[in-house]
């Protein structure tokens, strides 16, 4: 079966709105893709500042800003499948949404993006909700992304994203497991706007840094790291917990940026080596996608620490490392047109595999 899908997928780091239009193809069990067409489009100024204070409104204000966020992204995706020239090509819309609450211990979380505006908009069928099944069934609903490495990117042992919030995934003897590590872009990105800058561009500002000891081991003696996985981390842990401990203390922005930075590669570099404990002896390999892949400065340090391990870091072409997520969204929703699951519990630790998503139509 063949599947043209648009998959979509808005990050912590508050960047813009991924899109891809990807063919999969599932034979017995085994499939493809190929992507047709992608794009990332920035969000204005209103929106970052919409989407990034969207958990302190009122529920009405909430709702209104569900409804509205759905009606732009369902228009942002209309011109993409008019500049691309899609209509009549694309089967359904997979729709990540944004991410606002995420409280997995209460059976919650809330990503904004009304699926019926997006239905609406584009006239496609639209699945959206892709991680509420799991959560109800007492999983962290996240990562969720496991379930693409499993099926779309064999050959590693482990597979990095460097998102806003960096999270890995792992093939051990058991199955598949995967958990959040660390705050990542969401805190790089806010550290560089100190100097009106979007982000580090290669991680030149951390490299030109001299990084503070006893911030350092502030950072990485906060509890979240000493948990066991499944474990997952809400979006505002890195600006309501991490941003508060750096801004706290009088350094120059290059030395906070090369402070964090040392931090992310070695909360990486201790996920693994606990992960390494419960696999066979011998090199690996990993894969290293997300926003952050192109920060080369904080990839080298990630290759530094894990080179010791017997672990090669590879980053792929530019197309997978900025529009993976997005792309495993539109397998989220394939195998949910199938009815098949599509978030695995080994990975979440739900009770058992589910199918998540609601599925919208305009007709």
């Amino acid at each position: 079966m063949v599947y043209n899908v648009i998959g979509t997928m808005s990050g912590s780091s508050l960047d813009g709105l991924d899109i891809v239009f990807a063919e999969l193809t599932e034979i017995r069990g085994q499939w493809s893709y190929v992507i047709k067409a992608s794009e990332s489009l920035p969000y204005e100024q209103e929106w970052v500042e919409s989407l990034a204070s969207a958990t302190s409104l009122s529920a009405q204000d909430y709702l209104l800003l569900h409804t509205a966020y759905g009606h732009y992204s369902g228009r942002r995706i209309a011109a993409f499948i008019e500049k691309n020239q899609l209509d009549h090509k694309v089967h359904f819309i997979a729709s990540h949404g944004h991410t606002t609450f995420h409280l997995p211990a209460s059976r919650t979380t809330a990503q904004l993006g009304d699926g019926a505006a997006i239905a609406t908009e584009t006239g496609l069928p639209v699945i959206t909700d892709l991680r509420a099944v799991d959560v109800a069934l007492g999983g962290q609903g996240a990562p969720i992304v496991p379930i693409g490495e499993k099926y779309l990117f064999s050959g590693y042992q482990y597979w990095l994203n460097l998102g806003g919030i960096a999270n890995i995934s792992a093939q051990l003897p058991g199955g598949f497991t995967a958990f959040d590590i660390c705050a990542c872009n969401r805190v790089l990105n806010e550290l560089a706007a100190a100097l009106n800058k979007p982000y580090d561009d290669g991680g030149a500002l951390a490299a030109g840094g001299v990084a503070d000891t006893a911030l350092l081991e502030q950072l990485n003696a906060l509890p979240y790291y000493s948990q066991s996985w499944p474990k997952s981390l809400a979006n505002d842990f890195g600006t309501g917990t991490v941003l508060p401990m750096i801004a706290a203390l009088r350094l120059s922005v290059q030395g906070k940026l090369r402070t964090y930075t040392e931090h992310i590669a070695a909360q990486i570099a201790n996920a693994v080596a606990a992960l390494r404990q419960q696999q066979p002896e011998g090199p690996a390999k990993m894969l290293i996608t997300g926003g952050g892949a192109f920060n080369t400065f904080m990839v080298s340090r990630i290759r530094e620490l894990l080179a010791p391990m017997g672990i090669e870091a590879e980053v792929p072409d530019e197309q997978t490392v900025g529009f993976k997520e997005a792309l495993v969204m539109a397998l989220i929703g394939a195998l949910r047109w199938r009815q098949e699951s599509n978030v695995l519990s080994s990975v979440t630790g739900a009770s058992r595999d589910s199918i998540n998503g609601a599925l919208w139509t305009s007709q």
